[in-house]
């Protein structure tokens, strides 16, 4: 587990050292982060283009609320961008603007878009909504929708909370 400061970031390695901001942290502390460039990773849950411009929706799993990213034609990778499909590993470096007048109060300006896992046309998580039955066929992509992420958090904190509370009462685990 990460302490402190630290939390907020994480080294991977992609290449070179890059330092990716969890999506949850900019949600929690956008404050912080409105006009500073960083990185982030995740998975495009959607992608809207036009001519001059697109929108990317990515998501991390750890947060709820995505995260909007919005390319422009100048990217050198402009035309390999609009064809992202939903499912795609992406790395974006940019920088974070505020957006009080639309629907989400921040987005990210992409100053570079790297493809890290393409995904193909087929990818069965789309951006509609699937049914358990559907999830079921599924079950290696089912931790990607919005339903299992939240029951795995639920799960998390209850396992946490009867751990901790056998743990005070001198009980081990086996």
């Amino acid at each position: 587990m990460r302490a402190g400061s630290d939390r907020a970031r994480r080294s991977v390695r992609i290449g070179k050292i890059m330092e990716l901001t969890d999506i949850r942290e900019l949600h929690r502390e956008k404050d912080v982060y409105i006009g500073k460039e960083i990185t982030v990773g995740g998975w495009v849950r959607n992608n809207r283009d036009s001519k001059n411009f697109g929108f990317l929706v990515i998501n991390d799993g750890t947060f709820f609320e995505p995260l909007q990213v919005v390319y422009g034609d100048g990217l050198a990778n402009f035309q390999e961008i609009c064809k992202i499909n939903v499912g795609a590993a992406v790395v974006i470096r940019g920088t974070i603007v505020a957006t009080p007048e639309a629907k989400q109060a921040f987005e990210m300006q992409a100053a570079e878009v790297i493809v890290e896992g393409p995904s193909t046309a087929d990818y069965p998580l789309q951006k509609k909504r699937h049914s358990f039955e559907y999830l079921r066929t599924i079950s290696h992509l089912r931790a990607r929708t919005n339903t299992f992420q939240a029951v795995f958090r639920v799960r998390s904190l209850i396992a946490y909370a009867i751990h901790t509370f056998f743990m005070e009462r001198g009980f081990v685990y086996v």
